[in-house]
């Protein structure tokens, strides 16, 4: 379905046409009628099906001109690098409206954002944490809010927002339409939606574990970390088409590992994010990453859905998550905007298991690729692929208490203590035999 069929006013359609966008994807086409509607929508798709442009289309089609400063369309989103991405796309799409948006996320100075709130919002996107604070200090009001959309709802629910996510929404007026994206629907998920939503509708497209067509997986088993590290360099070093890569690692150590590895080769063109990055240093690297400055970056699934980048052109998978939906979140990353995209998975024989998590979700086989002839084997093992030992538990049955002896003993005759008054003539009989006395007193002359 193209967009000229949603019969959007000239303004978003002419910005449609700047960005070269004229087909809409699935999620997109079944959100927009029902949005419009007014009725709530609970929206199940994953990363990289164009959830973003399906709530704001519709939410923006609909917003009206208004001279109140407070916002009336509020958007939640777990991470900061989503806030930028959000407020990237509004204005992309607000080129030919009078549309201000507001971004508001932890870990800067909250009076900044007090003063760019104070100044006037028709669009709110923000964290949970630091909205929840804003909205404590009074820095603007919630009545005029007619439109609330929670993106990634999982995710917010996984950092433990659940309790600003309840505070917020019993601040927020009643009468409101609410608008619910995740990619997977729990019972914490569940749970607010019937506490908070009026009969949504629900809209399903490419849930967790349908793999995008547009995107090609490859696998490669490997002995150990040390010969996946081997293969990593050769994966990247044999393909040219590799002008945009994106790296996953399982923990910052790892991100860490990889980029002090790589770094030699590869200089101003590697670039590192994950959650102990200080926030210039994340968005300065998620910048050069787009622009084309840095080719290759390396990134934890902390900051996965944060990465908005269309011409991802291969994403890496250094190693399994442990979370099997962590994995579509990743391989997300590319295969966007219309475009192919491929996704390699270096496993080595400890993550076998995770492998087969990962393959029951999709209800699909990872394709294998033969290992290169060129790559070396590497015979060392880090601590976590060295055999454990176990030691015999050993368990001591522990006595009868009732046919246990007393927990006192009877004290030695000399150690008893008894008040008992002994003269002092009765000691020098006992000591010397007979009686000691200083004898007589010589008489005084």
């Amino acid at each position: 379905m193209k967009f000229e069929d949603f019969k959007l006013n000239k303004a978003l359609q002419n910005s449609l046409d700047d960005l070269a966008i004229s087909n809409a994807t699935l999620i997109q086409e079944r959100v927009f009628p029902i949005v419009m509607s007014g009725r709530d929508v609970c929206g199940i798709a994953q990363t990289g099906t164009g959830k973003t442009f399906a709530y704001l289309l519709p939410c923006m089609q609909m917003w009206k001109f208004d001279k109140e400063k407070n916002p009336q369309i509020l958007v939640l989103v777990p991470t900061r690098e989503l806030v930028t991405q959000v407020i990237d796309a509004i204005e992309s799409l607000a080129t030919y409206l009078s549309i201000t948006a507001v971004g508001v996320y932890g870990g800067v100075n909250i009076n900044t954002q007090k003063l760019a709130l104070g100044k006037g919002a028709d669009i709110l996107v923000a964290t949970p944490g630091r909205l929840y604070d804003l909205l404590l200090d009074g820095a603007f009001k919630t009545k005029h809010i007619k439109k609330l959309v929670i993106d990634e709802m999982d995710e917010m629910l996984h950092l433990g927002f659940r309790t600003q996510i309840k505070n917020i929404l019993d601040l927020l007026p009643e009468k409101r339409q609410n608008l619910l994206f995740s990619a997977t629907i729990t019972d914490d998920v569940t749970a607010i939606i019937n506490e908070y939503f009026v009969s949504p509708e629900m809209v399903e497209a490419a849930p967790t574990g349908t793999p995008l067509k547009s995107i090609e997986q490859q696998g490669y088993c490997v002995p150990n970390y040390n010969t996946k590290m081997n293969l990593l360099h050769l994966v990247l070093a044999s393909d040219n088409t590799m002008t945009k890569v994106l790296v996953f690692a399982a923990t910052k150590k790892i991100a860490d590992d990889l980029y002090i590895e790589l770094l030699p080769g590869y200089g101003e063109k590697l670039g590192l994010i994950h959650s102990n990055k200080e926030q210039n240093h994340r968005f300065n690297t998620v910048s050069n990453f787009k622009n084309g400055t840095t080719s290759i970056l390396i990134a934890t699934d902390i900051v996965a859905r944060g990465i908005d980048v269309s011409e991802v052109t291969h994403v890496i998978n250094f190693d399994i998550p442990d979370v099997p939906e962590n994995y579509m979140h990743r391989i997300g990353r590319t295969g966007r905007a219309n475009k192919n995209g491929i996704a390699i998975t270096l496993f080595s024989e400890f993550e076998l298991e995770k492998v087969k998590a990962i393959e029951e979700m999709m209800n699909l086989k990872l394709p294998l690729n033969e290992l290169p002839a060129e790559l070396i084997f590497s015979t060392e093992l880090i601590d976590d692929e060295l055999p454990k030992v176990k030691m015999k538990n050993v368990l001591v049955k522990a006595p009868n208490k009732e046919l246990a002896g007393p927990a006192f003993h009877e004290k030695s005759a000399k150690n008893k203590k008894t008040n008992v008054i002994v003269r002092k003539k009765d000691r020098m009989m006992a000591k010397y035999g007979k009686p000691k006395t200083r004898g007589q007193k010589p008489k005084r002359k």
